[in-house]
């Protein structure tokens, strides 16, 4: 599919690369968001990167969308290859079942029991395709074929925050507690979103996730640190 550049009223563009969540039309979407910051075009304030498009808002006073789009096509042949940095986090989970009240039934579903079902999640290395929903929520795949379910046919009303689930073939964190159709596996005890914080979001487009699994004992030692902004959660940069 062609790249297209479509007006999302008078102040914002959306650059569509695809119409399917893809790893190497992800990397196309955020190798372009990472030109645009960089070459700091004129009234352009911000690239968000989606599953397959990238938002590029702008001041209409300093910018116009014709000349915008040639500035963006430039910078889309620019960005056509090679790699970008991007942090590997490495995220505690606890999957006991006082954590993930979903688990057992996963493992039924899927026919792979609890066990499976913790050693394939956590053995994924997830890439964060994009933040949505609520602040902080991170949209990540891929999951094993063997986990993939479609959403729970009864969602609930109150996810609790640091629930760790599983829908299509996709996971994610719930960073707050809101409402959630998707399936609970597992709970961190770190925060994904504090608006104190300088950057109030912990995770990017992009950033890699390993989960390591921790003891309920693990669960409230790390809690208790993370409360108190005693924790920093393990991460290295790499190149993808």
């Amino acid at each position: 599919m062609d790249v297209r550049f479509l007006s999302a009223g008078d102040t914002a563009l959306a650059v569509e690369f695809g119409d399917v969540i893809d790893r190497a039309l992800s990397d196309r979407v955020l190798r372009l968001a990472a030109k645009v910051r960089a070459a700091q075009l004129p009234g352009v304030f911000e690239a968000v990167p989606t599953y397959r498009s990238l938002m590029v808002h702008y001041d209409p006073l300093a910018t116009d969308s014709v000349g915008l789009i040639q500035r963006l096509k430039q910078l889309i042949d620019d960005a056509s290859v090679g790699t970008r940095p991007a942090k590997l986090w490495r995220i505690p989970a606890c999957y006991e079942a006082s954590h993930a009240p979903d688990l057992a039934e996963v493992g039924e579903r899927t026919g792979l029991g609890s066990d499976e079902v913790i050693r394939l999640h956590s053995g994924t290395r997830f890439h964060v395709y994009m933040i949505g929903f609520v602040p902080g929520y991170p949209y990540m795949g891929d999951l094993p074929e063997a986990l993939v379910l479609p959403r729970r046919p009864d969602p609930r009303t109150r996810v609790p925050a640091g629930s760790i689930a599983i829908a299509s073939a996709m996971t994610a964190i719930y960073p707050l507690e809101s409402p959630g159709g998707w399936h609970l596996i597992g709970t961190t005890p770190i925060r994904l979103f504090n608006k104190h914080w300088p950057r109030p979001v912990l995770l990017s487009p992009g950033d890699a996730v390993c989960f390591e699994p921790i003891t309920t004992a693990e669960f409230a030692a790390i809690r208790s640190a993370s409360d108190a902004d005693a924790y920093q959660v393990p991460y290295e940069t790499i190149e993808i």
